[in-house]
This record gives structure tokens, sequence and C-alpha cells, in this order.
């Protein structure tokens, strides 16, 4: 088995392999909590709690779960920044055995109602910003419940004032509305004492959503071993304990946020620093008065930061390592971090990792110390990674490029209510074990470290985000002035990419720098905003592949060729 595992000899601290407990979510926060009932779990803008009290709101939130109605196997729609609201309602669920399906707050109505449906979710929490877009959908949906919850719920006196006195007066006003339940009386009542549901370690525990392969939005299914498993060897590699704590700025909708940020570091009893909305001053702010052990984000953060000024004078002695991930990390935006860290007393490296939703999130990283140009780096303790032949299961040889695989406890049970797709995705090879597709082109070189190349299926990664072109271009196809569309990523400096539109008009006299805001504006009615174009340019028809595609691939070559020619693009 090592000679399949050349890694192996640089994981210095970090175990081969990992003893997991065969329990669910909660049990595993519990044994935790048992272990350091005083350690703090979580920090959120000041209001901290010990894991003996994150367990006493957990149990709390599960008994009025209950009291609603909430049963196991049922799912409840947790659609909520990265707040103690959340995290508390993800794990009391689970208590129960219900499944959270995870969803982005800035969701559309129309996204808001394809998730309800697809996760067939009565039970919904929210914050009372968002209380008119669920009722939009309320009566296209199973929705029976919406859990209202106020950011203010868990700030101290004086910030509650200042949020009051400034944002919530943004808020609209909820109406009186029967299916409502507010989150503060909620966690204030009094119920029946509700034991621990009967759940087995492999049943469904997550729906987290990826585009899939063919872009239409997929629930992935994640059990409470794929989420104990990548969060053990998480706390592992990063050798998290109750003297360590993440600055958890990635979203809890997102694998990363909730799978690194949130639950390894419950996993290891760390303490996670809960950011709910993500701004570089903010951000700067928590480093500097927080002083976090590890900072995990995506390349647009710390590009970010490195140019805020607050970071200038921040004391960053207290880093143990950052990691960088859900994106190609450009080689500008690293040495600009580190050079910034390196002037502010701290000595880390910006390393890079890799990881998909299909395993929770991150299952490879770059050994502290051992950083290797380009590499994504190796797989954790328990994950078997390689590179096939596109279109085979056959390994490929050292240093060819082929498409990553990856086996191990963290691999998804399967895409929800989609048995092709899981079957073209979890494959068995020769060896007996389920492989899981990955649809990413990489290479592995002869000490097993990976390098990733591009994308197979035909993605946009905007800040960190997930863009399907088809779904984009499939809204702009139904513009009745619109006769044919492509959206593609330009390399951006602050986004990595951006998404740009090309678009063929049904009477191309009617272009012009107000169809293209009418347009874009059309996106943002209905896609979540990481998803809209930020140009559109229109064009008298779209280059053609030889079986008639639009070829898009031509569209962003031409692309690179103008921002070179304009000398904003130096890549290759």
């Amino acid at each position: 088995m090592y000679e399949q595992k050349p890694w192996l000899k640089f994981y210095q601290h970090v175990p081969h392999t990992i003893n997991y407990p065969r329990v669910t979510m909660y049990e595993a926060l519990e044994q935790t909590a048992r272990e350091k009932p005083d350690d703090i779990a979580y920090d959120f803008l000041g209001y901290t709690s010990t894991y003996r009290q994150f367990m006493a709101e957990i149990d709390q939130c599960a008994d009025a779960l209950a009291a609603l109605g909430l049963r196991k196997g049922e799912r409840i729609t947790i659609s909520m920044p990265t707040s103690p609201q959340g995290i508390i309602c993800f794990y009391a669920a689970n208590k129960l055995g219900a499944v959270s399906s995870m969803i982005h707050p800035l969701s559309t109505a129309k996204e808001i109602e394809f998730y309800l449906n697809v996760a067939k979710s009565r039970f919904v929490l929210t914050l009372d910003a968002f209380y008119g877009k669920f009722k939009e959908v309320q009566n296209t949906t199973p929705l029976t419940t919406l859990i209202l919850a106020r950011i203010p719920d868990y700030l101290n006196l004086f910030k509650r004032i200042g949020f009051n006195l400034t944002k919530s007066r943004l808020i609209p006003k909820v109406p009186e509305d029967p299916i409502i339940r507010w989150w503060a009386a909620l966690m204030k009542g009094k119920y029946a004492k509700t034991p621990k549901a009967q759940m087995n370690t492999d049943d469904l525990a997550v729906i987290l959503y990826s585009g899939g392969t063919t872009g239409v939005p997929k629930g992935i299914m994640l059990s409470n071993m794929n989420f104990i498993s990548e969060g053990k060897q998480v706390s592992e590699w990063g050798n998290l304990s109750g003297a360590s704590s993440v600055l958890a700025i990635l979203p809890i909708f997102h694998g990363f946020g909730l799978g690194v940020c949130v639950n390894a570091c419950f996993m290891g009893g760390g303490k996670s620093i809960l950011v709910p909305i993500f701004t570089p001053e903010t951000v700067a702010d928590l480093i500097r008065s927080k002083k976090p052990s590890f900072v995990i984000g995506v390349p647009t953060l710390f590009d970010a930061l490195s140019r805020n000024p607050k970071m200038q004078k921040a004391d960053l002695s207290c880093l143990l390592a950052t990691f960088s991930g859900a994106d190609s990390l450009p080689r500008p935006v690293k040495e600009r971090f580190e050079t910034m860290v390196k002037k502010q007393g701290g000595h880390v490296q910006l390393l890079e990792g890799y990881g998909l939703t299909e395993a929770v999130t991150a299952i490879m990283a770059t050994p502290i110390g051992c950083y290797r140009e380009g590499s994504i780096g190796v797989p954790f303790p328990d994950m078997l990674a390689k590179v096939v032949q596109l279109g085979t299961n056959d390994e490929a040889p050292i240093g060819e490029e082929g498409e990553i695989c990856v086996s191990g406890p963290a691999v998804m049970m399967g895409y929800l209510d989609s048995p092709q797709e899981t079957a073209d995705t979890l494959k068995q090879h020769s060896d007996g074990r389920i492989w899981l597709h990955t649809g990413d082109i990489g290479t592995m070189d002869a000490d097993g470290f990976f390098y990733f190349r591009l994308r197979q299926k035909r993605m946009i990664k905007s800040s960190g985000m997930n863009v399907y072109p088809a779904q984009v271009e499939d809204l702009l196809y139904k513009h009745p002035q619109v006769r044919d569309a492509c959206v593609v990523g330009v390399p951006d400096e602050a986004q990595v990419q951006a998404v740009k539109a090309f678009v063929v008009l049904k009477n191309p006299a009617d272009a012009s720098p107000e169809l293209e805001k009418e347009l874009i504006n059309y996106c943002r009615d209905q896609l979540i905003k990481w998803s809209c174009p930020r140009s559109i340019e229109f064009r008298s028809e779209l280059p053609k592949t030889l079986v008639g595609k639009v070829a898009y691939n031509v569209l962003e070559k031409e692309e690179l060729t103008k921002l070179k020619a304009e000398g904003k693009y130096v890549g290759n």
C-alpha cells in the first residue's frame, strides 16, 4: 500500500491513517464537548460559547425543532450566513436524524423554489431580511414552517444598538404570518427533552449543491461519515486543538466553509471565529483582534487582504498556516500575500489545497514546509488519488495529464435523485474501490504531489464560487431580444475569473449600452449575483465548431489575446 501512496513520506506529524468514530456528527461533537467542555467552540463578533454551552444550545434547538414537528429523515433548509443560528441548527437537525439542506442566503426566489422542491423541505431557517423571497414561493413548495433569525440575536448590547440604528432600518418589517417562528423565542421556550435519533454513521446527513456535469444544480448527498472523516483529516493535517483557532470566512452553504472552517475545527476541539459578512476591512480587523492560527480562503480573499491598509499594521506572528482553495492560486497573489505577512512578523507560506463538494471539500493540501510550484498538494490520510487516462479507468503514467480521481471515506453517497449522473461519476475500478471521477484534469509527480490543470466540465470560478455557463445562457436565451448567447470566464485580477456574455440579438440594430445594462439586470433578477455577467458584448454571430456548436474556447482565446495586447494578462 505504501508504494501506492508515495506522498506518505511527507506527512511529518500527520498519521497515515485515522480511527474514525462510527457515530453521527452530533455525537462526534458531543465527544469533543466531553473532552473540552470549557474551551471556546465559537466566537461571533465578540459573543463566545464554550463547548458545554454550545451543546446546550444545540439540545435546546433540537427540542424546539422536534416540538415544531421536524422528524428523522426530513429535510430542513438552512439559508444563513456563517452565524451561531446556522451552525446550532445544523447539529440540532443531525441530533434528530434530519437532513440539513444548505443554500446560499442570497439565493433568488426562483432558486429557492428549486432548492425547496428538490430537497422536499417543509422547514426553513433564514434571516428576517429574506422573509419576502421565501413567502413568495410558499404556495409552489412544501414550505410550512419558516424560522426567522436576526443578526442581533447574538450581539452584545452595544453592537445590537449599532445594528438597529443602521442596518436594521433597511430590513422590511415582517408581517404577522402563521408560518413564522422566531429563533430568539424558540431558544427561550420550554419543550420536552428529545432523545438522539437512531441514526447510522453512513446515513444521509447533509445536502450541498453543485452543478454536476450538466450545469443544472445537483444535490450532493453527504453522510455523517463523510463529514466526520473529512473533518478529522483536516484536523490532523493542521494539528487543530484547543489552542488553535480558524477564521471561518467562507460561508456555511459552501463545503469549504462548513466542512473545514466549522466542522473540522470542532472535530479537533479548536475555536471557529465566525465571519457573517466578508469585507477585507472586517477580516483585517478580526485578524488583528482575534489573532487566528489559521486563515483559509479563496485566492480573491488573500489578494484583498494583501492590499488592505489595516493588514499592513497587524501583528501576523499568530499565523500557523494559511491555505488557499476552491480556485487556482495565481502566483502574484501568493507572492504579494507572503511578502505582506513577512513584513508583519509572520512566517507562513500561502499553500494550496484541492477539494470538491462531492467529497465534502478539501481532500488534499500541500504539507506545511513542502511547497512545490503549482502543486495542489498530496492526499489527506485515508484518501487515495490518482490520474487516469481520459475516458478510461486506467491510471496514466507519472507526469501525464489525465482526469483526477479520488477514493476514500469523504467521497459522497451520490447525487440526489440522479442515479445516472451518480453512476457516471462514482465508478468501481479494477481494485474493487469506488472512485470519484472529478472531471478535473491534472498530473501527479513521482512523489505523489498533484497538479491541477483545468476543469473538464465547463465551469467558471468567480470569487471562489461555481458559475455554470449553461445556466446563464439558458436564461439569456429566454429574453425576447436574444437570438444566441455564449458565456465565458475572463481572467480578472479581483475575481480570478469574471463572467462575460457574448450575445447575438434578433435585431442587431437594438445593440446599445442601455440594452447591455437591461440584460445584466435581467440576469440579476433571476440568478445569484456571482453568476451574472459583468459585461456583455454584442456580436453579429458566434464562432461555431465543425458540428455547429458554439466554440466558446475561441471566444476565451480572443479575450486572452485582447487582455495581453492591453497588458492586463501575463499568463500562458
